[in-house]
């Protein structure tokens, strides 16, 4: 074969392998805009087992296409994450349908003038971030759980300083007044993972929802709170055949809970007005 013929032919290959990757990278973005954009803001328990996931699997079973990105980091606080340039880019630059901001897990179950003091300012100052590249964007604040034993870093540190916090009841019902008062002040939704984390631990009591150190998720307990966040989203009623690898009658307990928990406090979240 001629020289000139095979540097035809390798110059028609380049071509060609150009076309499909600029066809394949523009295939991605218009699903990526078909889809509806999720940023997760958080530390290792929105990350364990790969919740955010978890979220969109279930999203899958219903015909949806949600795409979950996220921004987390192992016991970061929401004024740890306002530091991190990554973070302030990626809501500068915009096109968030809802973002989901969960701070460290015992912070907002401290006394009222420290959270006031360390979490209200952090958690008000993100909300205005993702306004300010999202406009039309949706704040979700999500509601973490109450330890086991009370506040793990309470027993660590030796400080019983704030007795509400030193039981599972006592810092569960300091998480959710914070949580909803976040959702409150800034005119953001509440997804009450912890309130329906209550509820499971009452209906289901020989479930396992927390790993082995006692404040993690188990995998049943990222389970239910992608459920919780999904009918926080989607706000009816479903039927999901995604199970996480649970049992099917640990995964339709979980899912009947989650959604009750959300749709019999739409108010009290500040979802419906």
């Amino acid at each position: 074969m001629k020289p000139n013929c095979i540097f035809t032919q390798l110059r028609i290959i380049a071509v060609l392998i150009a076309l499909s990757a600029t066809f394949c990278a523009g295939a991605k973005k218009q699903a990526d805009e078909d889809s509806v954009r999720i940023l997760f803001i958080g530390n290792s328990f929105t990350y364990h087992n790969n919740m955010p996931d978890m979220v969109r699997d279930i999203a899958t079973t219903q015909k949806l296409k949600y795409s979950c990105s996220r921004i987390v980091k192992g016991g970061q606080r929401l004024s740890g994450h306002l530091k991190n340039p990554v973070l302030t880019e990626t809501l500068a630059k915009g096109g968030w349908d809802y973002v989901i901001i969960q701070e460290q897990s015992s912070d907002p179950a401290g006394p009222t003038s420290l959270v006031r003091e360390k979490v209200y300012p952090a958690a008000h100052t993100l909300d205005s971030l993702v306004h300010a590249g999202s406009p039309d964007a949706k704040v979700i604040f999500f509601m973490t759980w109450g330890h086991k034993y009370g506040s793990i870093f309470n027993v660590r540190n030796n400080d019983h300083s704030y007795p509400l916090s030193d039981s599972y009841e006592g810092m569960q019902e300091r998480l959710k007044t914070s949580y909803l008062e976040m959702a409150y002040d800034n005119n953001a939704w509440c997804a009450p993972v912890g309130m329906a984390w209550k509820v499971a631990k009452e209906q289901v009591p020989n479930l396992w929802l927390y790993n082995q150190d006692s404040y993690h998720p188990s995998k049943a307990g990222s389970y239910l709170a992608a459920n919780v966040i999904f009918t926080t989203i989607l706000q009816r009623h479903y039927q999901t055949k995604y199970d996480a690898g649970l049992s099917p009658e640990t995964a339709e307990a979980l899912q009947r809970i989650a959604q009750d928990t959300v749709l019999d406090n739409l108010t009290l979240l500040n979802i419906a007005r």
